[in-house]
């Protein structure tokens, strides 16, 4: 059975940006009305806390994560604020002085780690309570309360409401990867001229893709499906085959003999397409959840040894082109192998919730059958 909308992870993760904000929304008016409803003084440090918390807390990974951070550097400043504030007023500079030497310990032992969002939540929550330097301690107990309040409301809602995993997030960038990469080795097999401006923005698009899955290691590791390793060796698989590609469009246009050359090989298209069909249902089994079942076919050089390593120019000059163009279908073909394997093995990569979603059985799809529907095009896997 569907799951409704709501809590279909393709619907969080394609309107994540519009759910963040409804997020957002939401956890202010919650803080507007319990300030409202228990007249709390200095109200506004609670509404400017919960923006302050939530402003980079869009998936549960990364309130894991960071929520800690945040919670564990605002009791820390509130309460150094508060010893502060707690010292008799004989010493006027004493106040200013030991927030400057506390805020620079946080942000020495912080700095160029995985801790320096603690150093900086540590610096605001201190100067937050201590003020204008003022020495009432009503006002530094309330405004503590306040940046409490609102982080609290403001990881809260993030974690309950309408939730965006990291782990999701990660396995949409990579089947999106992997459509993408299918339709530029697809493209490149037909193309009748040098890249074009569509070619060129899938290339960005990919590359910028791989650097957002980069950033969501350390939250999807919190969630404790995948480990850093995993995540280092599925990103790092991509990248190599991106670059494969990347070559594989310059190479067959290095010249014109080498592409007729190229062109001359039989059997070569059709083992280009059957990968990039390949490409196309490896996408197809990450996006909906499904155990990976995808088998790649090896190229078959040997058939095309001979003409590969007779080319020569018009100069009689010996071409190197055809070989390397060869080398490199081959190898786009292992590391993809290698992906497989690699997601193959990922015991927590299959989910039924992403199954329940889609609407579809577990049984991978038949690709030989799909091959036959689908000779023209690697969308269509």
């Amino acid at each position: 059975m569907n799951l409704p909308p709501l809590r279909d992870p393709f619907f969080t993760y394609r309107f994540r940006r519009r759910l963040h904000v409804v997020r957002v929304l939401l956890a202010l008016t919650i803080t507007f009305v319990i300030i409202r409803l228990f007249e709390i003084p200095h109200s506004s440090w609670a509404l400017v806390s919960t923006v302050m918390v939530m402003g980079n807390l869009p998936h549960i990974g990364g309130v894991l994560d960071k929520g800690r951070q945040r919670l564990l550097g605002t009791v820390l400043g509130a309460a150094s604020g508060l010893a502060l504030i707690l010292f008799p007023p004989a010493a006027p500079l004493l106040i200013p002085a030991g927030s400057l030497v506390a805020i620079g310990v946080a942000t020495w032992l912080t700095f160029g780690n995985r801790h320096g969002y603690s150093g900086l939540m540590f610096a605001i929550s201190l100067l937050l309570v201590v003020g204008d330097g003022s020495h009432d301690l009503g006002i530094g107990l309330w405004r503590a309360f306040d940046v409490l309040l609102g982080t609290l409301v403001g990881i809260t809602v993030t974690v309950l409401v309408l939730p965006q995993k990291a782990t999701d997030m990660m396995r949409f960038m990579l089947a999106e990867n992997l459509d993408r990469m299918a339709r530029l080795f697809h493209a490149h097999t037909t193309a009748a001229a040098a890249l074009d401006v569509d070619t060129r923005a899938l290339l960005k698009a990919t590359s910028s893709a791989l650097v957002k899955q980069r950033g969501l290691v350390d939250a999807i590791h919190r969630e404790r499906r995948l480990t850093r390793d995993e995540l280092d060796d599925v990103i790092s698989l991509q990248r190599r085959m991106l670059s494969t590609i990347e070559l594989l469009l310059e190479t067959h246009w290095t010249t014109r003999e080498g592409h007729d050359r190229i062109e001359a090989m039989t059997g070569l298209r059709e083992e280009q397409h059957r990968l990039a069909r390949e490409l196309g249902t490896l996408a197809f089994q990450v996006r909906t959840g499904q155990p990976i079942a995808v088998t790649v076919s090896p190229f078959n050089l040997q058939r095309h040894a001979e003409l590969a390593t007779t080319a020569v120019s018009d100069e009689g000059r010996t071409l190197f082109s055809p070989s390397g163009y060869l080398w490199l279908n081959r190898e786009l073909a292992r590391v993809t192998g290698d992906l497989v394997a690699c997601l193959g093995g990922l015991t927590r990569l299959p989910s039924r919730r992403l199954h329940r979603a889609s609407g579809r059985k577990w049984a991978p799809r038949d690709t030989a059958a799909t091959d036959k529907g689908t000779q023209d095009d690697p969308r269509q896997s």
